[in-house]
């Protein structure tokens, strides 16, 4: 059966333990997809000039650290329900270093959207073609990500997805409610405190940091994300 009857919370200073033991659950098969970004490790970000867009060349990168909120929401409602997390970056080839990290931290599999005609895209163009690669993930429950990447600071990029894919969004949820098989029950956070939203699913999430405290990568998940061939989306093989 695919009933689902559940509630759970979120909250500051609650630990993974706290987490697991605030709620009863018939396990379902939830499909959480999580995308990310790769951004420069850096504060002293430099621009280019001519083209706009970030220089990255002998930079170090990281994931967005808003995003590691959203990957550890998604892990930990697959230990609640079952199902499977997706994680999914739009950038070059050496984004597959962000996704094999959210591989490590537990994350199913992994799919690079890159292409040199993606470079430089404005948000617009960056959430079509993200919510593109989703359609063509396909299957979908649930479209958790970060409120924002770091390094462009525009919180535009999730909700456009949900735009583009015709979904219900929330944005800074900072707790999950309650879930069932059909709808999922949110607190976020708004300027004079907080408001309830039940959403029907699919829908998509952007997450604050107060939800959870990311996790680390474990040593068998480094040792999974280095033998893992993760897919590579590109304008070759998808319907933009």
């Amino acid at each position: 059966s695919l009933s689902l009857s559940f509630s759970f919370s979120f909250g500051l200073g609650k630990s993974h333990r706290a987490f697991l033991a605030s709620a009863w659950i018939r396990r379902m098969f939830l499909k959480i997809i999580v995308p990310i970004k790769q951004v420069p490790e850096t504060s002293n970000v430099k621009m280019d000039p001519v083209t706009g867009t970030v220089i990255r060349a002998g930079v170090e990168t990281v994931v967005t650290p808003l995003d590691l909120y959203a990957l550890e929401t998604a892990l930990r409602l697959k230990e609640k329900t079952g199902g499977t997390v997706t994680v999914l970056s739009m950038g070059p080839p050496q984004a597959m270093k962000a996704l094999k990290e959210a591989i490590a931290m537990g994350c199913d599999d992994a799919v690079l959207v890159s292409d040199r005609k993606f470079g430089g895209s404005d948000t617009w163009a960056t959430s079509y073609t993200l919510a593109q690669s989703i359609k063509k993930i396909g299957g979908y429950d649930l479209v958790i990500a970060g409120e924002r990447a770091t390094d462009g600071d525009t919180a535009q990029v999730g909700p456009g997805i949900a735009s583009w894919l015709d979904i219900p969004v929330a944005t800074y949820v900072a707790k999950i409610e309650s879930m069932d098989a059909k709808a999922i029950v949110v607190e976020r956070l708004v300027e004079d405190g907080y408001q309830i939203l039940s959403l029907p699913l699919p829908c998509l999430l952007t997450v604050v940091k107060e939800i959870a405290a990311p996790r680390l990568p474990t040593l068998d998940g480094k040792i999974r994300s280095r033998q893992m061939q993760i897919p590579v989306f590109s304008t070759e093989n998808m319907v933009l």
